[in-house]
């Protein structure tokens, strides 16, 4: 009950990390099954049918129900203990968006047990994916799925905007918050933008199949590019709100395993920042195929290559952040170093893709789905797993074993390239995308079968992680508040946190607060505040219903049972108002409790 009702952002930070961590090994799943069919010519493990939903599956789930709840785990757990805050804003809508994610995920990959898994692409482009005639029930779930967790998405988007802008503790300026908190604060504004364009798509979705309507029919007057554009604007923007919190990671992890300050600390915010606003302006070049015409195609080629040059920055830094620093070689710093290299090529190809002429050739080869798993798996997974090691000790109070978790990288990192790299020559050779099948003598069967083997490579290095989480939380918990000698605040408290995490605020001198700190010779951080009692949230069960409530009515909606979905909208809104009407004041942790636990005073 305590998990189904925290409103404890650390809580709500490990609740994310198990819902993405299983959505994970689900799409990993379904990646393995892909490669499986791929290994070899006229291959028949699955059919047509089946490997259409594990494509689509396997990219929804893991852009949606992976990537983004793993990037909020570590918002959740990280962020308020950067900035010195007690919690995020608002606690009780940091519990309903997950639930709402965790729900919408649910919905979407039930449909594999009732009806059928969506089969039109995970981009469900139209009319493949607005008309039943093509495409299956699958697409309902797709549709009401990803609508109610982007919802969850979206309030957890705004609350962390909220928490970073106005819950800094005292000398915690902007130019003095950790590149990881960065990160997560532009990530933030770019899904309170980017999330109601994909809302709106989906919801014209859902009334061309549920209500009948014509947005997308051409024969009604519809227009197919109309999901596109709607797609797009969202789906560019969301590339870097997966791939920012990933180069906040490395920014931290390079720094504190280099023992140095991080190189160019305020070109790093402004490239943060600049990468931010382009991502808004280029979505146009996953169309260059389209016939938007060469102005239209000029402009957004223009702006593809311009964001090169702020990522271009951060790679410098964080190579002269190595340079001359001292490098220790731990499970977290591998995968650092392993981004490095990977993510410059996902970026290379991508400038290549970025010339519409060029794009004309490679457009719906293997050579850009190379790309973007490069970008991807090689940025955003690395950063990930880099992450997982470094702020594990932080979330659960025990450290990860270091010999397991380097053979997780050499298995991971290893498998990857063998997996994508000969990708790139199959796109180039003209193998299209989404084939379930090719003919023999083609000169497409090594590269395939190379590939596939790659794939078992990363299956095994995630086994791999799993044995190490599973028998590292037989240990009992003893992490030092500070194992990998830190540099930011999260470091100053105990491991894993105190559920007010810190007992009085601390006093920031300057960028990483806690080496600042210790340089001068103090074990700890200078309060800001005298010792006084803490106010705390009380838990909920609200959002956890108000999310059942969706997901009933989800169903409804999908089996045009309009009760059903009357009811389950009638279920949240009366939770809505129990909210509004009941006035929680939460409970207070008072001083003699805090001096108990050995506080300062």
């Amino acid at each position: 009950m305590d998990w189904l009702t925290t409103v404890d952002h650390k809580k709500i930070g490990i609740l994310y990390l198990l819902a993405g961590g299983l959505f994970f090994l689900f799409g990993g799943l379904e990646a393995i099954l892909i490669r499986v069919q791929l290994m070899k010519p006229m291959n028949d493990a699955v059919d047509a049918s089946m490997f259409n939903q594990l494509l689509t599956m396997h990219g929804t789930t893991m852009i949606f129900l992976a990537a983004m709840p793993l990037i909020f785990a570590f918002m959740n757990a990280i962020v308020p203990l950067q900035i010195g805050a007690r919690d995020v804003a608002y606690p009780f809508v940091n519990a309903l968006g997950f639930w709402l994610f965790f729900f919408g995920g649910v919905l979407l990959n039930l449909s594999w047990f009732l009806e059928g898994a969506p089969d039109a692409g995970w981009t469900a482009y139209t009319p493949l994916s607005s008309s039943t005639m093509y495409s299956g029930k699958g697409v309902d779930f797709y549709v009401l799925g990803l609508q109610i967790a982007g919802i969850g998405t979206l309030i957890g988007g705004i609350n962390f905007l909220v928490t970073i802008i106005n819950m800094r503790t005292p000398g915690m300026s902007f130019m003095r918050m950790p590149l990881f908190t960065w990160a997560s604060f532009i990530t933030s504004a770019l899904i309170l933008f980017a999330f109601p364009a994909i809302t709106v798509g989906l919801v014209l979705l859902m009334f061309e199949r549920i209500f009948e309507a014509n947005f997308f029919d051409v024969s009604a007057g519809g227009n197919v590019v109309l999901w596109q554009h709607l797609f797009w604007i969202f789906g560019h923007p969301e590339v870097y709100i997966l791939i920012l919190p990933a180069f906040g990671i490395i920014s931290e992890v390079v720094s504190t395993f280099s023992n140095k300050r991080l190189f160019g600390y305020s070109a790093m915010v402004f490239a943060t920042v600049i990468i931010g606003f382009l991502g808004f302006m280029v979505w146009v070049h996953h169309m260059f195929t389209v016939g938007l015409g060469p102005v239209g195609n000029a402009l957004f080629s223009i702006a593809t290559m311009l964001i090169a040059v702020p990522t271009g920055i951060k790679i410098f830094n964080w190579l002269f952040t190595l340079w001359g620093g001292q490098i220790r070689f731990t499970t977290a710093s591998l995968f650092a170093l392993g981004f490095i290299p990977t993510f410059v090529m996902g970026g290379m190809t991508g400038v290549m893709l970025a010339s519409p002429p060029a794009d004309f050739q490679f457009h719906d080869s293997y050579f850009v789905v190379a790309h973007f798993h490069y970008v991807i798996v090689g940025g955003l997974v690395f950063g990930i797993f880099s992450g997982l090691h470094y702020w594990w000790p932080k979330m659960f109070g025990k450290v990860l074993n270091e010999g397991l978790g380097k053979l997780t990288f050499w298995f991971f990192f290893i498998g990857f390239h063998l997996t994508f790299f000969v990708q790139h020559f199959l796109g180039l050779m003209g193998m299209p995308r989404r084939v379930y099948t090719y003919l023999p003598g083609q000169e497409l069967d090594t590269f395939n079968f190379i590939s596939s083997i790659g794939a078992f490579g990363m299956g095994i290095g995630t086994i791999l992680l799993l044995v190490n989480i599973l028998i590292t939380s037989m240990k009992p918990k003893n992490a030092p508040a500070d194992p990998w000698d830190g540099r930011t605040l999260e470091w100053a408290i105990p491991s894993p946190a105190p559920e007010y995490n810190f007992k009085q605020l601390p006093l920031v001198r300057g960028l990483d607060a806690l080496f600042k700190e210790k340089l001068e010779g103090r074990k700890e951080m200078t309060p800001a505040e005298p010792l006084s009692s803490i106010h705390m949230p009380s838990p909920s069960i609200l959002p956890f219903v108000m999310s059942v409530g969706l997901f009933i009515a989800g169903f409804g909606f999908m089996y045009h049972n309009f009760l059903v979905g009357a009811g389950g909208i009638v279920v949240t809104l009366i939770c809505m108002l129990v909210r509004s009407l009941y006035d929680d004041h939460g409970y207070h942790i008072e001083v003699e409790e805090l001096q108990e636990k050995g506080a300062k005073v």
